[in-house]
């Protein structure tokens, strides 16, 4: 079986390349990749090559296969997991696997097994610890999203808590509680606003923040504050470039009180002291965003930390339930992942959209590997329409879906332009 894919070679060494994969054994499984989403996670791999603590020191002789958000269909099932995965059927896939141990994951590590592939072969150890997801929705864009959000799900469930006098952390955030998220009109974020306006346990008040004025906009466009006031969330989205003490306005917000669950969405040094400072009595903030520069660090009230009880966590992917939990509250309507997609592109744009991905602006590069595309945005459709029937379709299409990705618009290019 020949496939195609975008490998990694080393630091800022990628190449799209045709090679022929090995006869799967009996606890492997072969599968075609429909959808991946590309990451930032990603790009920092390639940026750092062999240094990164995912990638094999030999990959500059045994090139790995990037992509980690990735959706598809079952080929062929080794003998082994026959009574549990059936040829044909759709999967999901938690790439965290930590297994023994172990930091290597698929779009870092092995050699045949990533997403920005056209066919590739799960091993063994993703069946053995339940990462491998029989998956039964419609949408494969669905199912690559619901890494990123079981990412966002993660951290909500990482957040905790603390009871004067007892030595217990009450696990998640706090009900109807004051929750700030800075840096949140990027895709992750606008994933976590759904998220969270839309799960049984949210705040009273949610206020994200950011400096860009045409993020902030989008993000007020898909995700309303009239929507969120529906589902008893007070939602506020908040410029801080020009206010001159964005930590007072931010604590003004709560009455001063402060809030209870932070979580930083840039890895900016300024962001999380700002984290730090607004946070009130037993207030958690959570590092979200990963940093590239293993010697990032950022002052603490450390007066705060002893007598008002504030604390910090860090939280990086998520776990099998998580990404479970991202697939159920889709299937029931209840989230739309599509919120996090800006663009869409083919295989043939990949390495160029990884390699550039932060001078990229929007959200989530969603791309289809069994097919050729340029990288397009979804609000350039309309003007690539008009010379160009397909695109004019698929703008027809998103203009329905509030601008976003659908599962009409994956049928249409599926339909169209897809070669497997």
């Amino acid at each position: 079986m020949k496939t195609r894919a975008v490998r990694m070679y080393g630091e800022d060494d990628l190449r799209l390349e045709e090679f022929e994969l090995p006869e799967i054994k009996d606890d492997e499984i072969l599968v075609k990749v429909i959808s991946n989403g590309i990451c930032m996670s990603t790009y920092k791999a390639v940026k750092q090559g062999a240094r990164h603590k995912r990638v094999p020191e030999d990959v500059a002789v045994n090139p790995i296969i990037t992509g980690h958000e990735f959706a598809g269909e079952i080929v062929k099932v080794g003998d082994k997991w026959k009574d549990q995965f059936k040829e044909g059927n759709k999967f999901a896939l938690q790439p965290a696997l930590n297994y023994k141990g172990s930091p290597y994951a698929p779009g870092y590590s092995y050699k045949y097994f990533g997403g920005n592939a056209t066919y590739t072969i799960i091993p063994r150890e993703v069946m053995e610890l339940g990462c491998l997801i029989n998956y039964d929705g419609e949408g494969f864009f669905e199912a690559s999203l619901a890494e990123p959000m079981s990412c966002v799900i993660g951290a909500f469930h990482s957040n905790y808590h603390t009871k004067s006098g007892v030595y217990q952390h009450e696990m998640g955030v706090v009900r109807d509680g004051n929750m700030a998220i800075l840096g949140g009109a990027g895709p992750m974020g606008l994933g976590a606003i759904d998220y969270i306006i839309n799960c049984e346990r949210k705040p009273k008040l949610l206020v994200v923040t950011d400096i860009d004025d045409s993020k902030l906009d989008r993000a007020r466009r898909i995700l309303t504050p009239e929507e969120a006031r529906a589902k008893g969330v007070e939602l506020k989205y908040v410029n801080t470039k020009n206010i001159e003490t964005p930590e007072e306005y931010l604590l003004s917000l709560t009455d001063n009180k402060g809030y209870d669950d932070v979580y930083v969405y840039a890895p900016v040094e300024s962001l999380a002291e700002q984290g730090d400072k607004i946070l009130g009595k037993d207030g958690c903030l959570n590092f979200f965003a990963g940093p590239t520069n293993k010697q990032f660090s950022a002052k603490v009230n450390y007066y705060n930390v002893h007598y008002s009880a504030t604390h910090i966590i860090g939280s990086t992917g998520g776990n099998t339930d998580d990404l479970i939990e991202s697939l159920e509250m889709t299937s029931k309507g209840l989230i739309n992942p599509a919120v996090m997609v800006t663009h869409v592109g083919g295989m043939d744009s990949v390495s160029e959209t990884i390699l550039n991905l932060p001078n990229i602006p929007g959200g989530k590069k969603l791309v289809y590997t069994n097919m050729d595309m340029e990288l397009t945005a979804i609000e350039d459709f309309e003007e690539k329409g008009k010379t160009d029937e397909f695109f004019a379709k698929l703008a027809e299409i998103t203009s329905r879906h509030r601008g976003l990705w659908s599962l009409e618009a994956e049928k249409y290019l599926l339909e169209n332009k897809f070669k497997g």
